[in-house]
């Protein structure tokens, strides 16, 4: 985030650190025993970083020994909170993972207290959303020992002197971080003006040179000041933060806050310093990603199943509301960063910040945070390759996007990563019904309006080119178009396979489009070769052990195609085993005469199905309703136009000719969406026989208790497992058979126009 003409004009007025470093000084705490408690030794620091929660090191919460600090009654200590010592209880401890985490765990040097009193207010610190590396302009505070801010600290126990820095001190400690900042304009370049924090004294090392063994810079007057101490420079390697001073960082400092000024950020928490080199370390704020509910202390109240999520979001949600315009509050940690990043020049500011991670703290946690990386690889063209750092959240694709680029490719980046995960988000529960779902679908559209405000600046070629995002699929749709007869009379196709995203929302990934067409059977074969891999690269963009429905598309005179016993390649391997696809994922029959024109009578079956308490079969066989004989095409009309709602046409003839094929056709005129056939039905030579009732009988039962035409492809598909398994003897009827599923809300799109490929919109 930082670039070299930001850093001259942030050298150029230091003042405006001034208001940053009173609002870290009012959200760093101390920690010690519980209040009344008789001792009252300082144990050290920590920050607040959303409502409740002090974040701190975990072994601050430890004695020299390595034992537990000595608490009240159900491990409770106090916070010097605001001028006051409030109750608290350690939450997490990633210090030490569950058992069951195994010995290779990641461990952090970390640890979340929540303080008991929900009444508790306070303001809470901005987190860094993306990695630190090099520190220029930085402090590092400790907390404040006693309530109300005054002396009387235990000096050897708190490292020196406490601070002022809560609510009732925080006017004068104010006063004299201005004047620290006001005399160091001519110092050099790093912030290098300490505060009498420790042995060190007022800002000099010991041996009169810098931190690098070169001689020191000549230096203004400095005015002492407890709560901070500024660092000289800053880096980070496999150990964390490391960071320098010109005096000790003592030990009271250890879990406060590792601020950096020249972004305003809380980027680090102080962990102690190194027993050779004097250099101070500090645990990055990335390390928190690591949070889980293995870290949960026994008996704590957590965050829930994914507390590192819930936590986040509580922050960002917090620095948005405090920019309410309702709220009687005075300036905010926003505002101060605003003052320092104002006249760089940047097209993704702090205010963009703020809102974007506002919204993207309403939706739900990413279901993987592989789909974070995929998104963060996207949008800075990496691919596959994995980043330097985990990313679990959405809040951590964001911190993933600063570059150092320019201004404009920055600010495409934060439009087109945003955009992915409004996409995504929508498709998650485009399809859930109940009120939460609704009102994800309800903040996905709030976050894409925001994209879309932040889009208009942006070239044409960059809209087009984050407009068609990669989505989740659903389904994917085999279309078989007929052409024309060749002279001999046989039927030529065209076909093209698509990605289907839900509500008439299609893309195309591979045609087959010749002026001649090729017979079906040929037409078929060709489809086989690739749809394997198809579906498998649809699959994964679906997300883990998704398998999305196949959904073909056919004309009439092919009703009959039984899809569900295709063989398609079982995996990418060059001489990958063939496996038929109906018994691992649902396999439905669309017609392809139904396009984006809804017939009411489609339309209103569907709804009626979708409404039904429960699906009854109509049979469509050689005796109808009024005895009429068989394939009278009257008849059929007369009992489908009459039919129940709950209605599901079922037949066990052939579908291919004859009375199958005209029944099926009435269905489809009088606005059936769905049906039943076997893939080789009789024909009309023969009766029904005992394999017929058989199937009725079969279709009967799994239509009662079905939960509702939604669940039909599902059903089938399972129907289909156990037929295709010797022992299910009594499901053998279903080895073939074909569900003619046909949506009018997520009609198929037309198969060739004047543009090749359709994009979901």
């Amino acid at each position: 985030m930082t670039t070299s003409e930001g850093r001259s004009a942030v050298r150029g007025d230091r003042a405006h650190y001034a208001q940053l470093l009173d609002h870290a000084g009012r959200t760093t705490v101390g920690l010690r025993a519980a209040p009344g408690a008789t001792a009252t030794r300082s144990w050290g620091s920590g920050v607040l970083i959303a409502p409740g929660w002090v974040l701190t090191c975990a072994h601050v919460l430890a004695a020299s020994d390595g034992r537990r600090r000595d608490t009240g009654p159900d491990g409770v200590f106090g916070v010097v909170c605001g001028g006051r010592v409030v109750p608290a209880r350690l939450a997490y401890d990633l210090s030490r993972p569950a058992t069951e985490a195994g010995p290779a765990a990641a461990r952090a040097d970390l640890a979340l207290v929540r303080l008991l009193d929900p009444e508790t207010d306070h303001p809470c610190a901005w987190l860094s959303d993306q990695p630190a590396t090099l520190l220029e302009d930085a402090y590092i505070f400790r907390g404040h020992d006693q309530a109300g801010g005054g002396g009387g600290e235990d000096v050897d126990a708190a490292g020196g002197s406490g601070g002022s820095g809560g609510a009732d001190g925080g006017a004068a400690a104010g006063r004299s971080r201005e004047r620290v900042i006001r005399d160091s304009r001519d110092s050099r370049d790093s912030c290098d003006t300490g505060g009498a924090g420790g042995a060190g004294g007022a800002g000099k090392p010991r041996d009169g040179r810098g931190v690098h063994g070169a001689p020191a810079a000549p230096r203004a007057p400095v005015t002492p000041v407890d709560t901070f101490i500024a660092v000289r420079f800053g880096a980070r390697d496999a150990r964390g933060l490391q960071f320098g001073s010109d005096v000790r960082v003592m030990p009271g400092a250890s879990g406060g806050p590792l601020i950096d000024c020249d972004r305003g950020e809380v980027v680090g928490i102080v962990k102690g310093r190194h027993q050779q080199d004097h250099v101070g370390l500090a645990v990055p704020v990335t390390a928190l990603r690591g949070l889980g509910p293995e870290h949960l202390v026994p008996g704590a109240e957590g965050l829930g199943p994914d507390p590192y999520h819930a936590l986040m979001s509580l922050h960002d949600r917090w620095h948005w509301a405090g920019q309410d315009l309702g709220r009687a509050v005075g300036p905010t940690w926003f505002d101060a960063q605003h003052a320092i990043m104002a006249g760089r020049g940047r097209l993704w500011g702090v205010q963009e910040r703020l809102q974007a991670l506002d919204l993207l703290a309403r939706l739900p946690a990413p279901r993987d945070p592989l789909v974070v990386e995929a998104a963060v690889g996207e949008v800075l063209d990496r691919g596959d390759r994995p980043g330097a750092w985990s990313l679990r959240t959405w809040r951590d694709g964001h911190g993933a996007l600063y570059q150092g680029s320019d201004p404009y490719t920055e600010l495409r980046a934060f439009v087109h990563y945003l955009r992915i995960v409004a996409q995504l988000t929508a498709d998650e529960v485009r399809d859930v019904p109940g009120e939460q779902a609704a009102a994800v679908r309800e903040q996905a559209t709030r976050l894409a309006e925001f994209v879309q405000a932040k889009a208009v600046v942006l070239l044409p070629q960059d809209r087009r080119r984050i407009g068609p995002v990669r989505r989740r699929p659903r389904s994917v749709l085999v279309e078989f178009e007929p052409l024309f007869y060749d002279e001999g009379g046989q039927e030529l196709f065209n076909w093209s396979v698509s990605e289907g995203y839900g509500q008439g929302q299609w893309l195309r990934v591979d045609v087959q489009e010749s002026a001649g067409g090729v017979p079906f059977e040929q037409a078929r074969e060709q489809v086989l070769r690739r749809l394997g891999g198809r579906l498998l690269r649809a699959d994964s963009d679906a997300g883990p052990g998704a398998r999305v429905r196949l959904e073909v598309a056919v004309p009439e005179g092919h009703w009959h195609t039984g899809a569900g016993q295709w063989e398609v390649a079982a995996s990418t391997r060059r001489t990958a085993r063939l496996r038929p696809v109906g018994p691992g994922r649902a396999v439905i029959l669309r017609d392809q005469g139904r396009r984006e024109q809804i017939d009411p009578a489609w339309l209103r079956r569907w709804q009626g199905l979708a409404a039904a308490r429960e699906l009854q079969a109509l049979r469509l066989g050689p005796r109808t309703g009024d005895g009429a004989r068989p394939g009278s095409v009257e008849a059929i009309w007369r009992l489908l136009e009459t039919a129940a709602e709950g209605a599901l046409p079922a037949l066990c003839h052939t579908v291919a000719d004859g009375f199958g094929r005209d029944a099926v056709g009435v269905a489809l005129d009088t606005g059936f969406p769905a049906g039943l056939w076997p893939a080789a039905g009789h024909g009309e030579e023969r009766d029904c026989d005992a394999g017929c009732e058989e199937f009725h009988r079969g279709v009967r039962e799994l239509l009662q208790g079905s939960g509702g035409v939604a669940r039909l492809p599902e059903l089938v598909r399972q129907l289909r497992a156990k037929a295709a398994e010797a022992a299910e003897e009594g499901a053998h009827w279903a080895r073939d058979l074909v569900l003619l599923y046909d949506d009018p809300e997520d009609p198929i799109p037309p198969l060739f126009t004047d543009r090749p490929q359709l994009s979901p919109r």
